[in-house]
């Protein structure tokens, strides 16, 4: 392991023929309503960093909000006030009351129709209301999800990951880069510097060293770590990076360096955010318009 200083800082129904066995029953089999899409990590980390309360509550009441109180409800959306039996909070620094109320704009159910909501257990990303302790009010008109235990697990992950004292920091915008080359031709690194809210250290280094893949790594302090292994995707770590960084390397980053260097540093960080990959998903129709076939 090398360890060192940083060097510079209604579809219409088919009609089955009366002998096809089972048809009777198929006929009057209900449609399965589709299973509602998963949060990616992106959007449910989203969520949760900006959510000082996520509370498990099952819904007691919901009177839907017509007319002017609905204000810039957005086309298709039902707004309603909903009051809920509080389960557990999820996340939270100080304790609620067993009831809360709060407001939620909802999307039409599978069948187009208005959803019910009494009765359904949900997962709430919201903020206290100051003043009105029975009162809160989510971080996004819908930040309201049906619970689930596999939901539930990622939220506690994920605010787990935020709470640890060694949490990655904010990745807030690419610095300078650097990069020596080898004595050997292939053979080199490249080290870029990342500014972060807290001005914590933090760099990306791409080591290339003739026939092996080039390997790279995040160092969160002023050691860099050769062997350190890369971050794993769907963790705070990949989150802040994946979603921080831009896509390309400034230009300001290697201004500096010679145009040979520059080059090379431009390859290395395309390399990493490569192996990071996106961020977020592409929409099924994004997806689709370009020419990948829906997974």
């Amino acid at each position: 392991m090398t360890k060192r200083i940083f060097f510079l800082l209604p579809t219409a129904a088919l009609l089955a023929p009366a002998f096809a066995p089972g048809a009777a029953l198929a006929q009057q089999a209900p449609a399965a309503a589709p299973a509602a899409p998963s949060l990616g990590y992106a959007d449910l980390a989203d969520l949760v960093i900006s959510s000082p309360l996520v509370v498990d509550a099952t819904i007691r009441s919901a009177s839907r909000i017509k007319g002017a109180e609905a204000a810039g409800l957005a086309p298709g959306k039902t707004r309603f006030y909903v009051e809920a039996d509080v389960i557990t909070l999820v996340r939270g620094a100080s304790a609620i009351p067993a009831r809360v109320g709060w407001v939620v704009d909802v999307s039409p159910d599978w069948r187009g129709r208005v959803p019910s909501l009494k009765k359904r257990r949900v997962l709430a990303f919201a903020r206290p209301v100051a003043g009105q302790a029975g009162q809160i009010q989510l971080v996004e008109p819908g930040a309201q999800h049906d619970w689930s235990a596999a939901l539930e697990q990622r939220v506690r992950g994920i605010a787990s990951e935020l709470a640890a004292p060694d949490a990655p920091p904010v990745i807030t915008d690419v610095g300078n880069a650097f990069h020596v080359p080898g004595a050997l031709p292939g053979e080199g690194e490249t080290q870029i510097f990342l500014r972060t809210r807290d001005n914590r250290p933090a760099a990306l280094s791409i080591l290339r060293r003739p026939g092996e893949q080039p390997r790279w790594s995040i160092a969160l302090s002023e050691i860099i770590d050769d062997s350190a292994p890369t971050p794993q995707r769907n963790t705070l770590l990949w989150y802040r990076l994946a979603c921080a960084l831009p896509a390309t390397l400034p230009e300001r980053s290697t201004a500096s360096l010679s145009p040979d260097d520059a080059t090379q540093a431009q390859a290395d960080y395309g390399f990493v955010m490569e192996q990071l990959g996106p961020c977020r998903a592409a929409p099924p129709s994004a997806a689709v318009s370009a020419g990948v076939a829906p997974m």
